[in-house]
């Protein structure tokens, strides 16, 4: 039975109300959907922070956006946020994202005047905001942390006090212009990096800097820092331990989580349970977002779509989406501290869906892509080539033409849920592995994906005749998709032709090393299997190596398979990675303890697999054959790093 829900009851404003002077307006709306399941949270305290990054909106709306309510009718999209469930808006701010002559850099435009805007629509309709301060004057990410253009040649201490007084700054014109401030963020994203910073004993000196202001403007709001990556084994305590060490002044330890890149809620609820415990601190999610479509609506491209390589738990529909928030904040509401969790950009999409070249004008004049070419006298390596438009539409919370989507509604729903009927809602994706002397045999069904996502198996029909599996048999090594249909829906699978391998854990997707035997010869700070699907070339896991210290790396990773047929053999073995200066590394095979050959392998950069492959191993009866890599890195920069995966042994005739 569909269940009704009405939040933001006068009861909820009343504190809202009297934060701001009483200048809000009241926003009462009673929720519903007859088609979107969701899960009540259970005892989710009624402050629990459900926030949204707006920060696109002034740009899109000046390139022409429009948004709208769920009566069709058109409406600041804020009261629409406030209407359904969302008590808090996010902004980022930066310095100045402007060139010479003016132009801005994209991605909102978002300096301080543009927050103020978003600021006093967001209180206006009852609900905090949350500053998010960059300290760039463009993205500030774990990729790069770059120093304004103005604080450019200055030492710490002076940029030391420059932050302190630009913070300050920026929170009295908030102030002034009686914005409801509930949260402020000293840096976006910090991993061991900000404004320009690379060492915790400077970067503490510009948190310190940024908390002093909030506290002195502000005293009320709470003061967070931010950091991404939970999935990395240690990161988190690390930081937290630097903190503490430092005695950096900070209310929230809060954390970018996508599920598509960041490990499982068993993970995140672990390592932010730990920093709660350990050191008294609130802990939340202050990014999250999931797609609702694999399609592209603003011939940008998308950072997430179909087919891509990273986690896919939920499909990509908006009851997927919405499941995806609502077990989100389930999580988090019940680490203990957990005090809320913010959606990222949920009203960024595109500003037109005629042309690139029309958006990219729009873009260009106004910012709402996420860079602009005039970005490139700032960050020439990233923004200067690779600008364009919404790389994120297709985890927008609304369609491409402004009406808001159902899932828009799990933040008001989580509070009393709205379990209706289960119905199929996609089809699980199935993926084959077949031996090409072996044959294919497709399943007779699939998993259909629930809208209150379980699942259930469904007959399939697939579409392939004997001629198409003919031709995929004598096509040798290579991937092969076909679809199908389960009861009125799509189904998709990967049919994987391959070679038999005589190895054991060849990927590591055993979770550990299985079947390997791993010698350290040198001082690797870490040196372990990690579960990360964005950075494996075949399922979610890998090796994973990193050391900071120059001359470190040094290992061998290999492996003796049992009872293996006399024969001529080809092995292979991939790698990528970064930051590794001068190298020696190689593929290699051994008979008898004695190495027969090698293949010389190389690491560039993120992404770029090298493979090494030794050819024309012989193995006589009785002998024993040994396959591996040898790793030895010099290291540079922030240390030496890579993954290794897919490990092949395979008969050669």
């Amino acid at each position: 039975m569909k269940k009704l829900c009405c939040i933001l009851s006068a009861l909820l404003l009343a504190p809202m109300l009297a934060a701001c002077g009483g200048s809000a307006v009241p926003v009462s709306h009673e929720i519903s959907s007859d088609s979107l399941h969701v899960k009540a949270v259970e005892d989710l305290p009624e402050d629990f922070i459900l926030g949204m990054d707006a920060s696109s909106v002034i740009a899109e709306e000046r390139s022409g956006v429009k948004y709208y309510n769920f009566d069709g009718e058109e409406q600041d999209i804020f009261r629409t946020l406030a209407e359904n469930g969302v008590t808090h808006i996010r902004v980022r701010v930066w310095n100045d994202p402007y060139d010479g002559q003016g132009r801005g850099y994209g991605g909102g435009n978002n300096d301080i005047d543009t927050a103020v805007e978003i600021g006093k629509r967001a209180t206006k309709y009852g609900m905090k905001l949350i500053v998010d301060f960059h300290y760039s004057d463009f993205w500030a990410d774990p990729g790069k942390q770059m120093v304004p253009k103005a604080w450019k040649d200055m030492d710490i201490e002076t940029k030391t006090q420059a932050a302190y007084e630009y913070t300050r700054d920026c929170l009295q014109k908030l102030k002034k212009a009686k914005v409801d401030v509930g949260m402020v963020q000293v840096g976006n994203e910090t991993n061991g990096a900000m404004c320009g910073e690379k060492t915790w004993f400077n970067i503490q000196y510009i948190m310190q800097a940024g908390s002093q202001a909030i506290r002195e403007v502000y005293p009320e709001a709470l003061v967070a820092v931010h950091f991404a990556n939970p999935e990395k084994a240690g990161a988190y305590a690390e930081y937290a331990k630097k903190l503490d060490y430092y005695q950096v002044d900070y209310d929230v330890f809060a954390s970018s989580y996508y599920p598509f890149w960041h490990g499982t809620l068993e993970n995140l609820s672990s390592v932010l349970t730990d920093i709660s415990q350990r050191y008294g601190k609130k802990v939340m999610v202050m990014e999250t977002s999931y797609a609702y479509t694999g399609e592209d609506t603003d011939f940008n491209g998308n950072t997430i779509s179909d087919g891509g390589t990273y986690t896919k738990d939920y499909p990509f529909t908006v009851q997927g989406q919405a499941n995806s928030v609502r077990n989100v904040i389930d999580t988090v509401a019940h680490v203990p501290k957990g005090i809320g969790v913010v959606y990222w950009e949920g009203a960024w999409i595109t500003v037109g869906t005629a042309s690139w070249e029309e958006n990219h004008k729009l873009w260009e004049e106004f910012g709402s892509g996420w860079a602009s070419s005039y970005a490139a006298s700032y960050d020439p390596d990233d923004a200067g080539k690779y600008y364009g438009g919404s790389a994120v539409d297709n985890q927008a919370m609304f369609g491409p033409d402004g009406h808001p989507l159902e899932s828009l509604k799990v933040f008001g729903l989580v509070r009393c849920g709205n379990e209706i009927a289960p119905v199929a809602d996609a089809i699980d994706d199935t993926m084959l592995a077949v031996d090409l002397a072996g044959s294919i045999e497709l399943p007779e069904t699939v998993n259909a994906v629930m809208t209150d996502d379980s699942r259930q198996a469904v007959p399939v029909t697939w579409d392939v005749d004997d001629a198409m599996l003919q031709r995929m048999y004598a096509g040798g090594v290579a991937d092969y998709d076909i679809t199908g249909d389960a009861g009125g829906l799509e189904a998709r699978c990967r049919i994987s032709m391959i070679e038999f391998n005589f190895l054991t854990n060849p990927g590591f997707e055993t979770g550990d090393l299985t079947g390997w035997s791993l010698t350290e010869l040198g001082r690797t700070d870490e040196l372990y299997v990690e579960d990360k699907l964005t950075d494996s070339l075949d399922g979610s896991w890998h090796m994973h190596f990193w050391s900071a210290a120059s001359d470190s790396v040094e290992f061998t990773l290999e492996q003796t398979p049992e009872r293996l047929p006399a024969g001529s053999y080809k092995f292979a073995v991939s790698i990528m990675g970064g930051d590794c200066g001068k190298t020696d590394i190689y593929a290699y095979a051994k008979v008898d303890g004695e190495i027969v050959a090698k293949a010389p392998m190389t690491i560039t950069s993120y992404g770029s697999w090298d493979t090494g492959e030794v050819r024309n191993i012989t193995a006589a009866e009785g002998q024993e054959l040994t396959v591996g890599i040898y790793v030895k890195c010099q290291g540079e920069g922030n240390g030496a790093w890579g993954k290794i995966d897919s490990a092949r042994l395979n008969s050669q005739s």
